[in-house]
């Protein structure tokens, strides 16, 4: 079935220069870290440039939340991926030299429409969310003038933690893929005008990594909003009250979050349990990978899937976990619960680019041992009362949208007097297979 959309003209589009936007997935519903990050970084540039959407879309799910994204832009375009076809693509890499993950978002259809654009429109600034989405524009003959990428996390690193996790064959896949991202991601920080990552600690990673992109490369931290995710005990609670109840939310089809998951549920609510009658564990999120899945066999632990709404299971939960061993820049799981008032157990790797006060705005743990204690705690109401309140008053002063995306200030006011306002913006269709 064809679904087509009617463009929307921005109102004052005439004095603003177009701008190409690339995002891997649809940015909507809020529910990913990345959909999040992108579509607040939307409507951030919306305020300078005339806008136009590419991307895929990827859960069925998910074509509702066209119209969204549609009133945001002069035109956009999502294509289908089918998740499984996707990963039987990832064999061309191994025999063209690309990375895996690169083939994965490639698509046709999305090809044709970003190359009308650039040939039509002729966009004065090229924005790429996420390194697998530069080969669509990086190379083309009619690039922008200006490129901003915005790789958010050093993709590279996280394929080199893969494998020295993972058994053969999947170690030789990630040592793989390491290296060739890696490669990928020098050629196309040698182009781009900017490179920004979620933190500056992976923007250090990246200059150290790249010495001669060190120059232009920028952390843009993510933010989170307040009033959204703010306390409300009144909100129906989706279990039953009274136990003591931990909660993890994020997608869990994503390796660093299975890994979470499984080591909580199997690790820590055991022994949890043993002292705290009725402890649980609710994990939240779309895609419950089979690993995920499976823990639902255990003992107090519910794996709910996808929800609209996790302020709900936050707002009722006794704490949150979030026992991340290998992780890429700012966790959004941390800020939301930090916003709804709640206390966080984490390790470094979950805090790391979070500007705060680990002796009083969160509970750190870095081993089995160390989050047992620590949920016991919790259950117990043993957990500094005030954690919480003071977690939440960091992000309210220091981690909103507007706040945080201003880092993109320094180069979008040069780029925004540089670029010609004259140009007649292409106005196309939003065609989506079936």
């Amino acid at each position: 079935m064809d679904r087509t959309l009617a463009s929307t003209p921005v109102a004052d589009s005439k004095t603003k220069p177009p701008l190409l936007f690339l995002t891997q997935r649809i940015p909507y519903p809020l529910i990913k870290g990345e959909k999040i990050r992108h579509f607040h970084t939307i409507r951030y540039l919306k305020e300078r440039f005339d806008l136009y959407i590419g991307g895929l879309v990827d859960d069925a799910e998910d074509w509702q939340y066209l119209p969204k994204i549609n009133e945001l832009a002069r035109d956009t375009h999502f294509a289908k991926l089918d998740p499984r076809l996707a990963k039987l693509s990832c064999m061309r890499g191994l025999f063209s030299g690309q990375p895996l993950s690169f083939t994965y978002f490639d698509n046709r259809e999305l090809h044709r429409w970003i190359d009308r654009v650039l040939r039509q429109v002729r966009p004065a600034v090229c924005f790429i969310s996420s390194s697998n989405m530069a080969p669509y524009a990086i190379d083309h003959e009619e690039r922008p003038p200006y490129v901003i990428m915005d790789f958010i996390d050093v993709d590279s690193e996280k394929w080199a933690a893969y494998a020295t996790e993972a058994h053969w064959p999947m170690s030789w896949v990630y040592r793989r893929e390491h290296q060739r991202v890696s490669e990928a991601e020098r050629h196309i920080a040698g182009i781009a005008d900017v490179a920004t990552f979620v933190s500056d600690a992976e923007a250090d990673m990246f200059r150290k990594l790249f010495p001669p992109a060190a120059g232009k490369t920028f952390g843009v931290a993510n933010g989170v909003d307040s009033e959204y995710f703010s306390p409300d005990a009144t909100r129906p609670p989706p279990y039953e009250t009274g136990p003591a109840t931990f909660v993890f939310t994020g997608s869990m089809d994503y390796p660093p979050n299975v890994q979470a998951v499984c080591f909580f549920a199997e690790k820590v609510l055991p022994e949890v349990r043993s002292s705290v009658d009725g402890a649980r564990f609710f994990i939240v999120g779309a895609r419950p990978a089979p690993a995920v899945a499976a823990l639902s066999e255990l003992d107090g632990v519910t794996v709910t899937g996808r929800v609209l709404d996790v302020r709900p299971y936050l707002d009722h939960a006794t704490a949150t976990a979030a026992p991340m061993f290998i992780a890429r820049g700012i966790q959004n799981k941390v800020l939301e619960a930090m916003a709804m008032a709640k206390p966080v157990i984490a390790t470094w790797q979950a805090l790391e680019g979070i500007e705060l006060d680990t002796a009083r705005e969160v509970v750190v743990a870095n081993s089995a041992d160390e989050f047992i204690s620590a949920s016991i705690a919790a259950a117990r109401g043993e957990t500094d009362p005030g954690i919480g309140d003071r977690a939440r008053q960091r992000v309210v002063e220091n981690y909103s949208w507007a706040a945080r995306l201003s880092g993109f200030d320094r180069f979008l006011d040069r780029i925004g007097e540089a670029a010609s306002n004259g140009k007649t913006p292409y106005m196309g269709t939003h065609h989506s297979p079936d």
